[in-house]
């Protein structure tokens, strides 16, 4: 009778765990309305793959009739916006994500 050979399995060394990527989330300061652009016609203050600066007006949420501008909280490239236009946002909710500029 033959005995079965035995084989040895070599371990396979684990694929490298993708490179996850630091994007800054601006977040909504108050609760209200999410606008992106001043006015119905206008166009967008910002869309994603522009890049803005530090201070940058990327949006409006409008609280109790007022019109409040969210600025960039940081320099570099718009990635996603996160909230829908002409829709509700919490405090805290991320309304854009910003890759961050590259310090020299």
């Amino acid at each position: 009778m033959r005995r079965p050979r035995r084989t040895q399995r070599v371990a396979e060394a684990p694929p490298a765990a993708p490179k996850v990527e630091e994007l800054h989330i601006v977040k909504s300061p108050i609760v209200g309305t999410f606008y992106l652009a001043p006015g119905p016609d206008a166009p967008p203050f910002v869309n994603p793959g522009e890049t803005v600066r530090e201070g940058q007006v990327l949006c409006i949420v409008e609280a109790m009739k007022l019109m409040n501008e969210i600025e960039a909280d940081t320099s570099g490239e718009v990635v996603q916006v996160l909230a829908e236009n002409g829709q509700p946002v919490e405090y805290g909710q991320g309304l854009f994500s910003i890759r961050p500029a590259k310090k020299k």
